[in-house]
C-alpha cells in the first residue's frame, strides 16, 4: 500500500467533503477527465494515422454488484503517469499538456487532477484499470481513501481507462444506488456534460413489441439497446445560418422550463481579449418571484461544452437579471472544483462584453419591435429603473435611453428622447406627476392647467419612479419638474404677478388658515393651477408626497418620513368667498372648514385622513 503524497487524510476529506457543493458532481468530472484523455489522443492523431478514430465514452452501471463503470478510450496512463496524477491529491496532467502545446489547437476543460478524487464522495473503492497509447502495458490502480493506494499490472484490451466505483451502501440521508438507475445516469449526462463533443453512451432499456406476437393482442419485452446520452453539439457552436428562430424558442422551453417562447432569442459569437460563444433570452412573463429575495439571476456557464455553473451570477448586472441564457468559453480559469472561477477578469470581460450586447439588443428592440419591447418593459421595467437608480446612479446614463413612461398626450408609453422631442414650444422642463396609477394621476388637481394648456406629462405610478428622477436630474439638458412642486407654474409674468398680489390680498385668511391646521401644512397659499378642484397639497422640500408614501410603505419603515406639505387653495373656486366670510364672522366654522378642505386635499393625494373622528366631526358640523 503506498501513501499518497500530499499530506494524507485530511487534505481527502477536504477535497471529498467540502470543495464540492453536491455529491452527483463526481460523474461530471470524470466524464470530463475521460473527454480530456480523448482529446490528447485526438491531439496524437493529427500525426498519427493508426489512431483509432472511433472515441466514446461508456458508461455501465451494475446493480449486483452496486459498480459503476466509466470507460473511455483516450489515451491512457503508465504507472508513473498514475503515480503522479492520481497518487498526487491536485496535480494535473492536463494542465501540464495544455501548457506544453500552448498556441496548439486543443481545448482542454480539467486543468486540475482534483475532481478524480470527487467520486469518493459516493464510492468506498475506486479501480482503475489503464493502457497508455504506444504502451503494450497495462496497470491497475486501487485506493479505498485517504489510507493509500496500490498500483500493480493487469491485463487490458486496447487503449484507454476504465474506472469501477463501488458504491457506498445506501443510508438514511442518502441513496447511493441511485447512481445505478438508467433515469439517474441520463439526467445527470444531460445536465452536466451534453455537449461533450464525444459520444457518452449506455446499455438502455427499451419495451419493444416481441417479433411474432399478434396485432389484435400485441406483447412487449424488455430489451437492452445501446444509446446515446448526450448530445455532443450544442446549439452555440453550430454555423449561425444553421440556427432558426424556430430552433432558439425550444431551446430556451427546453432549457429553461418556460412554456411560452421568449420574446427574443440572441446568438453571437464574440472574439477578443476573450473568446466565447452565447445565447441569450428576453422571457416574456417575469417569474413570480422576480422582484422578491428569493430569485437568483445569472447565466449557465460552460467550459467547451461542461457546464461549470447553473447560474454565474457574476455576468448579469442586476438590472439586466431578468435575461437568460447560456455563455461558453475556452478561456476560462477553473479553481479546483470546477465550481467557482479562479481568476474573475476573463468573467469580467464576458460580463461586460455580454452587458453592452443586452443593451444594443434591446434598444434595437425598442427601434425596430416596439411593440415587443413594450411587452418587455411591461414585465422588467422596473428592474432597469432600479438600475438607473442604484449605487447613486453610477449606470444611469447606460439606462436612461431604455427608459418608458406613460403620456398623458399620447395616451401611451414613450421615451424620455421622444418627449423632449416633442416638446412646446418655450417648454424648457419634463413635467412629471406621481400616482398610485394612471387613472389616479390623471385626475390629479395639480395636472389640469397643464393639460388644458396642451403639455405634455409623465405619469410616474411605479415607486422608484420619482427617485429615478431625482437621480436623473435632466434628459438633454432638460431638467425633470414635478406638477407637485412649490415653484411649478405655467403662469405668465402678468398672472404671476395677479396671483401675487391677491395672496397678498388674503393673507390673514391664509394665515390664519395656517393657524388652524398648525404643524399640517407649511404653508398655506393660493394657486391659478387649479381649476375644478378647491384645494391640492404639493411638495415644499426635496422629499415629495409620493416619496413619503413610499419611504414609509417599506417593510422595515416606522412611519416617520415626512414631506413639508403646502395646502393650496384655488384663487378662481367659490370656495374663497366662502373662507373669506367665515374667517370674518366664524372663526370656529372656519376651523372645521380648514381641516375638511386638509383632508380632502391628503384623500385626493392618496393619503390616508390624519385624524379620522376629528374629519367626521367637523364633516358632520358643516353639513
Amino acid at each position: 500500500m503506498k501513501q499518497f503524497k500530499t499530506e494524507s487524510k485530511r487534505v481527502l476529506d477536504l477535497m471529498i467533503n467540502s470543495i464540492y457543493t453536491n455529491k452527483e458532481i463526481f460523474l461530471r468530472e470524470i466524464v470530463s477527465n475521460a473527454s480530456d484523455a480523448i482529446d490528447k489522443l485526438k491531439f496524437i492523431s493529427l500525426t498519427d494515422t493508426d489512431v483509432n478514430q472511433n472515441f466514446k465514452i461508456t458508461l455501465t452501471p451494475d446493480k449486483d454488484a452496486k459498480t459503476l463503470t466509466i470507460e473511455d478510450n483516450g489515451i491512457g496512463m503508465t504507472d508513473k503517469d498514475l503515480e503522479k496524477n492520481l497518487g498526487t491529491i491536485a496535480e494535473s496532467g492536463t494542465l501540464a499538456f495544455k501548457k506544453e502545446n500552448e498556441g496548439k489547437e486543443n481545448e482542454l476543460i480539467g486543468q486540475f487532477g482534483v475532481g478524480f478524487y470527487s467520486a469518493f464522495m459516493v464510492a468506498d473503492k475506486i479501480e482503475v484499470y489503464t493502457k497508455a497509447y504506444g504502451s503494450d502495458k497495462a496497470y491497475k490502480w486501487t485506493s479505498s481513501g485517504a489510507d493509500g493506494y496500490d498500483i500493480k499490472e493487469t491485463e487490458k484490451d486496447g487503449t484507454g481507462t476504465k474506472i469501477v466505483l463501488t458504491l457506498k451502501a445506501d443510508t438514511d440521508d442518502y441513496k447511493y444506488s441511485e447512481f445505478l438507475d438508467e433515469y439517474k445516469l441520463k439526467r445527470l449526462i444531460k445536465q452536466y456534460s451534453d455537449y461533450i463533443r464525444y459520444p457518452i453512451q449506455m446499455l438502455c432499456t427499451h419495451s419493444k413489441r416481441k417479433e411474432g406476437s399478434p396485432d389484435d393482442k400485441p406483447e412487449y419485452e424488455d430489451v437492452k439497446e445501446l444509446d446515446t446520452l448526450n448530445s455532443m453539439v450544442p446549439l452555440w457552436k453550430k454555423p449561425k445560418s444553421e440556427v432558426s428562430t424556430e430552433n432558439l424558442n425550444e431551446f430556451y422551453k427546453n432549457e429553461f422550463h418556460d412554456w411560452t417562447d421568449p420574446l427574443k432569442g440572441v446568438y453571437a459569437k464574440i472574439e477578443g481579449a476573450v473568446t466565447y460563444d452565447t445565447l441569450l433570452f428576453f422571457p416574456s412573463k417575469a417569474p413570480f418571484d422576480y422582484y422578491s429575495k428569493d430569485y437568483k439571476k445569472g447565466l449557465k456557464l460552460y467550459s467547451n461544452g461542461v457546464m461549470i455553473m447553473e447560474k454565474c451570477e457574476e455576468l448579469l448586472p442586476d438590472y439586466f437579471g431578468f435575461v437568460r441564457g447560456v455563455v461558453d468559453s475556452s478561456d476560462l480559469s477553473l479553481n479546483i472544483s470546477r465550481e467557482i472561477l479562479q481568476q474573475d477578469r476573463q468573467v469580467k470581460a464576458i460580463a461586460n462584453g455580454i452587458e453592452k450586447k443586452i443593451s444594443s439588443e434591446l434598444k434595437k428592440m425598442m427601434d425596430e419591435d416596439r411593440e415587443t419591447y413594450e411587452k418587455l418593459f411591461a414585465e422588467f421595467g422596473l428592474s432597469i429603473k432600479f438600475g438607473v437608480y442604484a449605487g447613486f446612479g453610477m449606470n444611469k446614463d447606460k439606462l436612461k435611453d431604455l427608459l418608458m413612461f406613460y403620456s398623458s398626450r399620447k395616451e401611451k408609453l414613450v421615451t424620455l428622447k421622444e418627449y423632449v422631442d416633442g416638446m412646446a414650444e418655450g417648454q424648457n422642463e419634463i413635467y412629471y406627476a406621481s400616482g398610485e396609477s394612471y387613472e389616479k394621476i390623471a385626475k390629479l388637481p395639480q395636472i389640469e392647467k397643464a393639460k388644458e394648456k396642451g403639455y405634455e406629462i409623465l405619469f410616474f405610478k411605479d415607486g422608484v419612479d420619482e427617485f429615478v428622477a431625482k437621480i436623473l436630474t435632466e434628459y438633454d439638458g432638460k431638467k425633470f419638474k414635478s406638477v407637485s412642486e412649490a415653484d411649478f407654474s405655467l403662469d405668465s409674468d402678468t398672472e404671476k404677478e395677479e396671483l401675487k398680489e391677491k395672496n397678498e390680498k388674503y393673507k390673514d385668511l391664509l394665515g390664519e388658515i395656517k393657524t388652524c391646521l398648525g404643524d399640517k401644512v407649511k404653508e398655506v397659499r393660493l394657486t391659478s393651477n387649479l381649476k375644478t378642484y378647491p384645494v391640492c397639497l404639493i411638495s415644499g422640500g426635496e422629499v415629495s408626497i409620493e416619496m413619503e408614501k413610499v419611504l414609509n410603505s417599506m417593510p422595515n419603515s416606522d412611519g416617520s418620513v415626512k414631506a413639508e406639505k403646502i395646502l393650496e387653495v384655488s384663487s378662481t373656486h367659490k370656495i374663497l368667498d366662502k373662507l373669506l366670510s367665515l374667517y370674518e364672522t366664524d372663526k370656529d366654522a372656519l376651523k372645521k372648514y380648514a381641516l375638511v378642505l386638509y383632508e380632502q386635499a391628503r384623500l385626493l393625494e392618496g393619503l390616508p385622513v390624519d385624524d379620522v373622528t376629528e374629519f367626521v366631526t367637523a364633516l358632520g358640523e358643516i353639513l
